[in-house]
């Protein structure tokens, strides 16, 4: 398994500052705390675990970082590294992601892979949901292929390239607003 940089979805973002995932949600909507240091997959933020680890410190009123919690996401996502900027992290995507990779017409249909246990093994499972490195999932294409009976694991070269030079704007590339926000916007 390949190294990866360590990154903590919103529900993790709030274990390490012991608030719940909406707190983070509201953070956001306030101005502290912006998406700067984080990565878009499948529609969510992932936030470097060194930003996470120094956001408490960076408030004008200070909060306490529980360590623990970061010392067990760490552990959690071994082999990993301490990434310091996003332009350091290779390209993770997600369930949206692999989706448009293979050419499929559903989202529902991967989840389906991922909970039967017919696709690859996620690097990560953040706030829920399952993340790869694309190169994880380039690789294990042909091992997908080997087993498949009807279904082309064949990747898009067109999307690889896309999510490589970090220009993808596909399903999943944004956030889109839910909820109230959503209403606002329209």
């Amino acid at each position: 398994m390949a190294r990866k940089p360590f990154l903590a979805g919103r529900q993790e973002f709030g274990a390490a500052y012991g608030v719940n995932p909406t707190q983070v949600t509201q953070w956001v909507a306030r101005g502290a705390l912006d998406y700067e240091r984080a990565v878009i997959v499948s529609g969510s933020p992932y936030w470097l675990l060194s930003f996470v680890k120094d956001y408490g410190q960076s408030r004008p009123r200070p909060k306490q970082v529980d360590e623990g919690v970061l010392d067990r996401l760490a552990a959690e996502q071994e082999p990993g590294w301490w990434a310091k900027d996003v332009d350091e992290l290779p390209p993770v995507v997600g369930l949206q992601e692999v989706t448009q990779l293979f050419g499929m017409t559903s989202q529902q249909n991967m989840s389906a892979f991922v909970r039967q246990d017919k696709f690859l093994q996620a690097d990560y499972q953040l706030s829920g949901s399952p993340l790869w490195l694309l190169d994880t999932v380039v690789e294990g294409a042909p091992q997908l292929q080997a087993k498949a009976r009807t279904l082309s694991w064949a990747v898009d070269p067109q999307v690889e390239a896309a999510l490589r030079q970090r220009r993808y704007d596909g399903p999943g590339s944004r956030i889109v607003a839910r909820g109230l926000a959503a209403k606002k916007a329209v």
